[in-house]
């Protein structure tokens, strides 16, 4: 199974996902913010918008949240800059890693991503270093105690899901990402309930790490999730079967 989904479920298991709620709604909001800053405010035809909008009622974000960004960005309520940058490097073990962020401030984000990165035994590297080895997808999970692996499967592949998985009681439904939203939306429709929805960049191949080391690896991804300007963290970490979120 994908790192990214298995770490997802270990942090929905410690409570991270109710106690960061409040950071993944700051988020969203400056992503839904500019998306409407660029595309404008109508989802119909801001595919990116609709998309930034699917995620946050994903993560129930309150209606009223979601309007208020819309506004923000299409200029109603006031102006901001955002520039979206993207830092590559390495994490301990040779883990490939990938950071994207959304800042109002390109110093402030570059000095708190190395700082992160160095202090914790991995490193910055240049543009490119190791973005050829991750593709764009995107992952909707659900709780395979809830939902039949068939039923998702029939339902996914129909709407012209790439690919569908399960393990660890977690079923994993691969998109591209031009086919995300259409997805997601219509298996919400069917009622099929995610337990997270989100575009991811996913390795072509997976490194393997013993527990410690993998730990290690865990701590800088949960470090620079911490930051405000970090929108998402993709790593080729894959994580041992019997990782464990003890110290």
């Amino acid at each position: 199974m994908s790192g990214h989904s298995k770490w997802a479920t270990i942090k929905h298991k410690k409570g991270i996902a109710d106690a960061k709620r409040g950071q993944a709604f700051t988020k969203l909001i400056k992503e839904i913010s500019v998306a409407a800053k660029m595309g404008g405010p109508e989802l119909e035809s801001n595919a990116r918008l609709r998309t930034a909008v699917l995620k946050a009622r994903a993560e129930n974000m309150p209606k009223d949240n979601i309007e208020r960004a819309i506004k923000k960005g299409s200029g109603e309520l006031g102006n901001a800059t955002y520039y979206e940058l993207t830092y590559e490097g390495y994490a301990p073990g040779g883990v490939a890693i990938i950071v994207d962020t959304l800042t109002d401030n390109k110093n402030r984000t570059a000095a708190d991503v190395r700082s992160t990165l160095t202090k914790l035994g991995g490193s910055l590297g240049t543009n490119g270093c190791v973005s050829y080895m991750f593709n764009t997808k995107g992952v909707i999970t659900y709780d395979a105690t809830k939902y039949s692996e068939d039923e998702i499967f029939t339902a996914a592949l129909e709407l012209g899901a790439e690919d569908v998985t399960n393990e660890d009681e977690i079923i994993e439904v691969t998109t591209s990402p031009a086919d995300f939203a259409n997805i997601l939306e219509s298996l919400q429709n069917a009622g099929f309930e995610q337990d997270s929805a989100d575009i991811n960049k996913i390795a072509d191949q997976m490194v393997q790490l013993d527990n410690e080391k993998a730990h290690k690896v865990m701590r800088i991804v949960e470090r620079l999730e911490e930051l405000d300007d970090v929108q998402q963290v993709s790593t080729n970490l894959e994580l041992p079967d019997d990782y464990t979120d003890d110290e």
